[in-house]
């Protein structure tokens, strides 16, 4: 997919006439921002939009997120384990304290 940013007015309103006007080629609408088909028409909207509006835009490829390929085992657990705490006040860093868990300083850097 691509994710069209748009950072002022006259592009955002240039996004919406686009989105409008090509539904079929949207994959979500995000106010200022779309995910558009990975296309040759997709990609010539979100060129049409970067060559019209300049820096204004920013396009973007993107994949989507397999939590079970993407994501370590531990990460999915953790996630998990987190939503179904006991007081939905604790933060995390306080919940992982003294689990199997990984702390929020170790995942901070870690890529996927």
């Amino acid at each position: 997919m691509l994710l069209v940013v748009t950072y002022s007015q006259a592009a955002r309103q240039t996004l919406r006439n686009v989105c409008n006007g090509h539904e079929e080629t949207v994959v979500q609408r995000f106010g200022r921002a779309a995910l558009l088909e990975a296309t040759h028409l997709g990609a010539f909207l979100a060129l049409r939009l970067r060559a019209k509006h300049a820096g204004d835009v920013q396009v973007e490829r993107t994949a989507p997120f397999n939590e079970f390929s993407d994501a370590p085992e531990a990460v999915r657990a953790a996630a998990t384990a987190y939503e179904d705490r006991e007081h939905p006040s604790t933060s995390y860093a306080k919940f992982a304290v003294g689990t199997d868990h990984p702390a929020p300083e170790s995942m901070r850097d870690a890529e996927l």
